[in-house]
């Protein structure tokens, strides 16, 4: 199988296909690289930046940082999401100011100046938040000093804890308790997509070991959800399909993740349907803080197929840009 030509395919299949200028943008800018400005100010009027627009604070905030607010009925449950929204959809700090407000929310988190958004139950919580505000800040402004110290100190972290090759616990445990301060034998997860967001500090050598250790168990338990890359279902339609794909994304964003995902690439490619698509059917059930859409409204047929195709061209663009 050519996977870049099927890839292809597909992609231009959609393009023609729909009339969503939010998913043509995004097919011209991020799989094609090819100009996308005739159809950039439909995309930023469209329904799905309107309400990203609307539902945004002053701040720059939409709500909670990354822990629900039940109590609250919102559109989207956490800024975290809110923010993976835009970026799934391809907008940039120039936009309308969406994504520039939420970065200057996040850099005030950044320099201590609105850390009353922070819980503080543990003495991990205060870490693990701030390395997923830098994550989250990285990504929208590349190389962003605030987030240096941050970023250093994790990579730090994370090669102590692989300095063998593979995954040591006391190091580990050595490495946070001498940089984040902390005395307890429970551990603040290793925070792997901050220090990806600049792979050119990262060693092949350190990223293999990455990959054999976070991709095997994302590959045979799952991510987020039990559903696992190695126990794909039997048909492609089915109730929880979009809750494999967190850990299909999870094991993706290593390089050389081919040796657990090949599987995986031929299921969704046998998978399409007649139009050369993808539809998880109508049963589908979307997992909590659900980002992946690219219109708001009543969920139809040619909606969800649309979505559900570009999920999928959003996971094999990834996979392919790492093989």
């Amino acid at each position: 199988m050519n996977l870049s030509a099927s890839f292809s395919e597909a992609a231009k299949g959609l393009f023609d296909w729909t009339e969503n200028p939010a998913i043509k943008h995004k097919i011209l800018k991020d799989f094609f690289n090819a100009p996308c400005e005739c159809y950039h100010e439909a995309f930023l009027q469209s329904d799905i930046v309107n309400e990203l627009y609307r539902e945004q604070e002053p701040d720059g905030n939409w709500g909670p940082l990354n822990s629900k607010d039940y109590s609250r009925k919102a559109v989207f449950p956490t800024t975290f999401v809110a923010i993976e929204r835009c970026q799934y959809i391809g907008l940039t700090l120039e936009d309308r100011g969406i994504l520039l407000c939420a970065l200057d929310y996040l850099e005030d988190l950044l320099q201590d100046r609105n850390t009353q958004v922070l819980y503080n139950r543990n003495e991990r919580a205060i870490p693990w938040q701030m390395a997923d505000v830098a994550t989250c800040a990285e990504r929208l402004k590349p190389q962003n000093p605030l987030c240096d110290r941050l970023y250093f100190e994790w990579l730090y972290i994370i090669e102590r804890a692989f300095e063998t090759g593979e995954y040591d616990y006391e190091q580990d445990k050595a490495a946070q308790h001498e940089v984040l301060g902390t005395r307890e034998k429970r551990l603040v997860p290793l925070r792997i997509k901050l220090i990806l967001s600049r792979r050119e500090n990262v060693s092949p050598k350190l990223e293999e070991a990455l990959l054999h250790y976070f991709g095997k168990h994302a590959y045979e338990n799952g991510h987020f959800w039990e559903e696992a890359a190695c126990k794909l279902p039997e048909s492609f339609q089915n109730n929880k399909m979009r809750r494999w794909f967190p850990g299909f994304n999870y094991i993706g964003q290593f390089k050389g993740s081919k040796i657990y995902l090949e599987n995986v690439v031929a299921f969704l490619m046998e998978s399409r349907n007649k139009m050369g698509l993808w539809d998880y059917g109508s049963q589908i059930k979307d997992p909590w803080g659900y980002f992946e859409y690219f219109q708001t409204g009543r969920v139809t047929k040619e909606t969800r197929m649309a979505d559900c195709s570009m999920e999928v061209l959003s996971f094999l663009n990834t996979y392919m840009n790492n093989l």
